[in-house]
């Protein structure tokens, strides 16, 4: 399995295809693109048979050897149990099985309608971000070790992807993070998460702007490359192709937990902000998995859900995103919405080159076919099964008491959005499964003014407010910030 750019001229033009390895502690290729497969490796239908069998693990490592051909499959093997065991993710909310670490509840069932949720917050940070990063650090480290190299991981974050890359790479030998979050814009939980680190490989940095101001730092390091070269800049924000492409094992788990027969056919609503989670999804489904929609569900910042309703993709400045209760999603530049649409254009690299450079120098593009329109590929969106919904504070709330009062379990703000679009789109038929994406306690404050009391908390986080914090505060100055990461690197 060979790698290209979305944005190379063709695979051989401004780089050779690329091995699993050679991409694994990178983000962006050297052109400023996304990296993704030269063909989507497919699952048979024997496949999909023998896998209803299979532990999480095991999935995972049957996956993951479709796209990481170039690691010895007992190495890939031993990876995969290291990582997804009951001891890392905590099992007891919904399922006592070892095997469930990523269970399924059935929220409504009525009219030939099937709403569930897939539990995914049970790793050590408590948000579906866990499912991939756990495993991304076992990788670095393995590869690292294999080149006695280190790496200084570079990123950015809303809320979840900070902590649960931190979590991953403490303590990990030849790793350092540097962690960019938006000052002042992520919950007290979230922030209490990453900041209460003392780790002496961990770097805290709370940019003084919005997420897109922090994701905009982290492309303008990645597209320095003499720096990136010297400073050995890596990422595992979703433009890492080896997160995303591990996130695309819980599409599979779900689908065969789901489902009894390769006939059947599942849908999935997922509370998007980067696109990162989604597109992995896609990716599920242009190997082979049966899945009928791709339902994207966003808050107030809603780029990608004007995108799906009329193909104007129309990014939004800092001063028009949106400070909102489901703060992981306030991102108005969604990073993966590139590898959909070098799907979507036909593969065709200087078209999404094009595209996305109209993005920085118009704020956008659009496809819709309308006169002075860039294109009319819109109209092939339905061809890859996507639709999308907004939710809103009010809905937030409305969505956390009707769960909490219908079901009795208390559902975090960004999965409220996720139900509340999905019952908007659930089709008889076809169950619906919603993604979950944290644990309500990150939430707190919006749980407090939906129900009038606390979420409950996991032992272990009782108390994370309260403990001491160490981070730094920088302006939205790349400058500065490489001189942040050279001094704190010593390279």
């Amino acid at each position: 399995m060979h790698y290209v750019s979305t944005r190379a001229a063709s695979p051989a033009a401004s780089q050779s295809p690329q091995s699993f390895s050679d991409i694994l502690l990178g983000g962006l290729a050297a052109d400023g693109g996304l990296f993704l497969p030269t063909e989507y490796p497919q699952v048979t239908g024997a496949e999909l048979d023998a896998w209803r069998k299979l532990s999480y693990a095991e999935l995972a490592f049957e996956i993951l050897r479709k796209f990481a051909t170039d690691i010895p499959e007992a190495d890939l093997r031993a990876l995969t149990a290291k990582t997804y065991t009951p001891e890392v993710y905590r099992n007891a909310r919904h399922d006592e099985s070892a095997i469930a670490i990523t269970p399924l509840r059935v929220l409504e069932e009525s009219n030939g309608k099937k709403l569930v949720l897939q539990a995914l917050s049970n790793g050590p940070t408590l948000a579906f971000k866990d499912m991939a990063m756990q495993l991304l650090g076992n990788l670095f480290e393995y590869a690292l070790a294999k080149q006695d190299a280190q790496l200084n991981i570079f990123g950015a974050t809303s809320g979840d992807t900070g902590s649960a890359a931190e979590y991953a790479m403490r303590g990990k030998q030849g790793i350092r993070v540097f962690m960019l979050s938006p000052h002042k814009k992520m919950s007290a939980f979230q922030t209490a998460q990453m900041f209460s680190l003392q780790d002496p490989n961990i770097f805290n940095i709370a940019v003084e702007g919005v997420f897109d101001d922090c994701q905009d730092m982290v492309k303008a390091v990645s597209n320095d490359l003499e720096f990136k070269a010297r400073q050995k800049i890596g990422t595992v924000n979703s433009i890492n192709w080896a997160r995303v492409v591990a996130q695309v094992v819980y599409y599979f788990r779900g689908y065969l937990a789901a489902t009894t027969s390769n006939e059947q056919k599942v849908s999935f609503t997922v509370p998007s902000g980067n696109f990162g989670n989604i597109c992995a999804g896609h990716i599920a489904r242009m190997m082979g998995l049966p899945i009928d929609k791709l339902v994207a569900a966003t808050n107030e910042n809603d780029v990608l859900d004007e995108f799906f309703r009329t193909g104007v993709y129309r990014v939004r400045k800092s001063s028009e995103t949106y400070h909102t209760s489901s703060p992981s999603m306030d991102i108005s530049k969604a990073s993966n919405f590139e590898r959909f649409v070098y799907d979507l254009v036909g593969r065709d690299a200087a078209r999404t080159r094009a595209l996305f450079q109209k993005v920085e120098t118009h704020g956008g593009f659009d496809l819709s076919g309308k006169p002075g329109s860039d294109g009319d590929e819109f109209k092939l969106v339905a061809n890859y099964g996507f639709k999308s919904g907004k939710s809103t504070h009010e809905d937030r709330l409305a969505t956390i008491r009707d769960v909490a009062d219908d079901y009795g379990i208390v559902i975090d703000t960004h999965t409220a959005d996720g139900i509340k679009v999905a019952r908007e789109q659930v089709e008889e038929g076809v169950p619906m499964i919603v993604l979950e994406t944290a644990l309500a306690a990150k939430f707190n404050e919006t749980i407090l003014e939906a129900l009038g009391e606390d979420a409950e908390r996991p032992a272990g986080f009782e108390n994370i407010e309260a403990l001491p914090q160490r981070f730094e505060v920088m302006p939205a100055d790349v400058e500065k910030m490489k001189a942040y990461i050279a001094a704190n690197t010593g390279l």
